[in-house]
């Protein structure tokens, strides 16, 4: 299930949310540029979980700023295209009502918050890895988790795969957001642990953390479970 858009228009401009893509993408451009030093940057910008505990130490020609802070650059770092490509996608579609129920500068703290606690809940798993965590999609799990919360009944236009055929259809964001998070849930508990690959506990706890934060940064006026709004809408 491919999430297209959604049905649920906002009053203010996206800044963040554009600034954040823009942001993602240029990073990405500079790590292509790297050629063979990419795997050092990952280390160097990664977050690792045994290097954050202190249970193990970076090389020191890979140290370009305190550990801690590597919470926060790893957001910004991608393994691929299609890593990249889906993050940017869902922060798109849903990045941008979050934004508008907060305004810019909560937003920009809610969005951090998130990545931190999706990146400290993959390192709590096992602390004693050295894989590094790299990419966005901590952080933009906290935006689907107050998505969830504040527009559980906005429609989603979604392209569906049915082997060889694409159907698209409209479904509500409690459907396509629980079905992404009972996803998460399942592929995490069948990942191997300590072998790299996709970091579903980061996704887990990130959501989470937009669905307990949300109540704190959201304008009063906004109120949860807001009603679909009633506009046309093109099917095809």
């Amino acid at each position: 299930m491919i999430p297209l858009h959604d049905d649920n228009p906002t009053s203010l401009k996206p800044v963040v949310t554009v600034a954040l893509i823009v942001l993602c993408v240029l990073v990405f451009v500079w790590e292509l540029s790297l050629g063979q030093a990419l795997e050092r940057a990952i280390y160097s910008f990664g977050a690792i979980p045994a290097v954050l505990f202190g249970t193990k130490a970076l090389n020191p020609e890979l140290v370009a700023i305190p550990a801690g802070l590597t919470v926060i650059s790893s957001m910004f770092l991608h393994g691929g295209w299609m890593h990249l490509i889906g993050n940017m996608l869902y922060l798109w579609i849903f990045g941008n009502n979050i934004e508008d129920s907060m305004g810019h500068i909560r937003y920009i703290v809610f969005y951090v918050v998130c990545g931190i606690a999706a990146g400290m809940a993959h390192a709590l798993l096992d602390p004693t890895s050295t894989v590094p965590m790299i990419g966005a999609s901590g952080a933009v799990s906290g935006v689907l988790g107050a998505y969830l919360l504040l527009f559980p009944r906005a429609q989603v236009y979604v392209a569906i795969p049915l082997g060889f055929f694409i159907h698209a259809a409209y479904l509500p964001a409690m459907f396509v957001l629980g079905f992404w998070f009972v996803l998460q849930l399942v592929s995490s508990a069948f990942a191997p642990s300590g072998q790299g690959g996709i970091a579903f506990f980061a996704h887990i706890g990130g959501f989470a953390a937009g669905m307990v934060l949300i109540p704190l940064f959201k304008y009063r006026h906004v109120k949860f479970f807001n009603p679909p709004h009633n506009r046309r809408r093109w099917t095809r």
